[in-house]
């Protein structure tokens, strides 16, 4: 018995020590690189800030005239809680004779939701989100009904395209347009997953209640609708998804130091030798966030013109990998 304690005493004393070599840093040069690049960043805050609120109110505005010219014009149900409002609106329209608003329902539906992004994901993410809800509800209530076209399978694709444009302008502002969002951001970051297709799928029960009180038409038009808006978010959307690059370069630690600098991203580079030249390559491997590629391209090819880039989509990640926190 003392010698398992013994051993145990040793193993925690190991983790530990493993611990705090891990919080201590390995490589201050790139830690103060990076540290350097997030205070320039930081320096643009009031101009990003200042673009962030403009897409807010365009977004915001956008879904609002999408939802009376499209959505409702063709008895289709947006997805998440907007979709509920919309249902509930139509139940007391048509069965019970009354008008809600949609301002005081969005509120409700969102407070418990909102709740949970401000915990977990992030604050400024969960105010500008807020905002963004209470811009669309009070558009929602104050644009009058503009139909456009009356063809169900043009309001169904379009309008999911419309409204799949604003929600990525808005998510890659750093904002949602609240409800299910909330909910899917929350699982995103605690799982690093992108959770839009099961939003898509739980949308389904949605679908089959209007479906049975309005008919199976605007029902199945509403899927078009749904996966037309779902695949507009996995296309344009690129926070949760991962980029493997492959460089073959001969100037590795520079083109390695660049990439560090800017993603807080470690790399990891091999020897290597061209098969035609027989000169001395080496290959770098390294892991980033899509919407980072751009900017990765380009300092590399600032450091290494002749550099051979190899970007291929990653479909799973195990172990360390840094996640960009939301504000």
């Amino acid at each position: 018995m003392d010698t398992e304690n013994k051993r145990a005493g040793r193993e925690a004393d190991t983790e530990q020590a493993g611990s705090e070599q891990r919080k201590r840093p390995v490589n201050k040069r790139i830690d103060d690189a990076y540290a350097l690049y997030a205070a320039e960043q930081n320096n643009h805050r009031i101009e990003t800030n200042a673009k962030t609120v403009l897409f807010v109110i365009i977004s915001s505005l956008i879904m609002a005239l999408n939802l009376n010219s499209f959505v409702n014009q063709g008895n289709l149900v947006p997805g998440g809680f907007n979709g509920a409002i919309v249902l509930l609106q139509r139940i007391g329209r048509t069965f019970f004779d009354i008008e809600l608003p949609f301002t005081p329902l969005s509120v409700l539906f969102n407070v418990f939701p909102a709740y949970l992004a401000y915990k977990t994901v992030g604050k400024k993410f969960t105010i500008l989100s807020c905002a963004c809800i209470l811009l669309y509800s009070s558009f929602t209530d104050m644009i009058p009904s503009m139909p456009i076209t009356y063809d169900p399978l043009l309001i169904a694709v379009f309008g999911g395209l419309i409204n799949g444009f604003a929600l990525v302008l808005i998510l890659n502002a750093g904002a949602s347009s609240g409800g299910t969002d909330f909910l899917a951001m929350y699982f995103s970051v605690k799982k690093g997953i992108s959770t839009w297709n099961y939003v898509m799928a739980a949308n389904v029960a949605l679908i089959f209640i209007s479906g049975v009180l309005f008919g199976m038409d605007s029902a199945l038009y509403t899927i078009i609708y749904q996966f037309v808006q779902t695949q507009m978010l996995n296309t344009f959307y690129k926070r949760y998804t991962r980029k493997t690059i492959f460089i073959v370069t001969e100037r590795p630690q520079a083109v390695s130091d660049r990439i560090m600098s800017i993603t807080h991203h470690s790399t990891t580079m091999f020897k290597a030798e061209g098969a035609y030249t027989h000169q001395p390559k080496y290959v770098i491997y390294t892991i980033i966030d899509a919407d980072q590629m751009p900017q990765v391209l380009r300092v590399i090819r600032e450091v290494d013109m002749h550099a051979f880039i190899n970007v291929v989509a990653s479909q799973s990640i195990h172990g360390n990998y840094h996640m960009r926190p939301i504000d």
